[in-house]
């Protein structure tokens, strides 16, 4: 579900935490939405793999924390698995909820609104930029 109501509300940035570049265990099974918690007024990042064609993390974002406008040279593809989210793609409003996701284009300024907590795995494909 995606509206393409207009808008120029970045958010302030919160406190982002990044628990540091080691990735999740591989061949074993991870319950997702339990490898990453809520802490309050910020935003956690877990990197699942990270490779230098692209990667894959999982955030959470506490209410009221969002993330400033930003740019990336590659496309990225946001999915939500934990309550809704508010992502500005490009100046248009795209509203999101669990299960959804969207591609964020290279090259397209975005950022996301702040509506309560949430969780997203972001996908970031860095191959075919050549």
């Amino acid at each position: 579900m995606s509206s393409d109501k207009k808008t120029n509300n970045t958010p302030t940035p919160g406190k982002v935490k990044d628990p540091g570049p080691q990735e999740i265990e591989k061949s074993k099974a991870h319950i997702i939405l339990e490898i990453i918690e809520y802490i309050p007024n910020a935003v956690v990042i877990k990197t699942i793999v990270k490779k230098s064609t692209g990667n894959i993390s999982v955030m959470s974002f506490d209410s009221g924390e969002g993330l400033i406008e930003k740019t990336s040279p590659f496309d990225s593809f946001a999915q939500i698995i934990d309550g809704k989210s508010e992502l500005v793609i490009d100046s248009v409003s795209h509203i999101l909820e669990t299960g959804q996701g969207i591609i964020i284009p290279a090259h397209t300024p975005n950022y996301i609104i702040p509506n309560g907590r949430f969780k997203m795995i972001l996908t970031v494909i860095k191959s075919g930029y050549e």
